[in-house]
């Protein structure tokens, strides 16, 4: 009984080990632009209808304001950052669950 712990330990060990090699490997991959995080937000583009009248200028400020906003802050960026806070709180969720996945192993080899 007490090799099977043994046994069941070290798998467990390594199986946590694995998972946090795992989020570490694809956090390095996806922070180094070698792959792209998973897409949790998109903007959707959605099409300018031109009015033409009286509100025609009210359209060209808001037209000139957020041509303004597009200089300022790049189109796309919050969504990305986003999805990149996204990405590294679940990677610390599997570095906190392959910790205490290998925990467990530990405990099991010690007995």
């Amino acid at each position: 009984m007490s090799a099977i712990k043994k046994i069941f330990g070290l798998v467990l060990l390594f199986v946590g080990l694995a998972v946090i090699f795992y989020s570490l490997y694809s956090s390095y991959n996806i922070f180094t632009a070698k792959a792209e995080a998973p897409e949790i937000f998109t903007v959707e583009e959605k099409e300018e209808v031109e009015v033409p009248g009286a509100d025609d200028i009210q359209a060209q400020m808001q037209q000139m304001i957020s041509e303004q906003l597009k200089g300022m802050l790049p189109a796309g960026s919050i969504p990305q950052l986003l999805n990149l806070i996204t990405w590294s709180i679940f990677a610390g969720i599997l570095i906190f669950g392959g910790a205490q996945i290998s925990s467990l192993g530990i405990k099991l080899i010690k007995k």
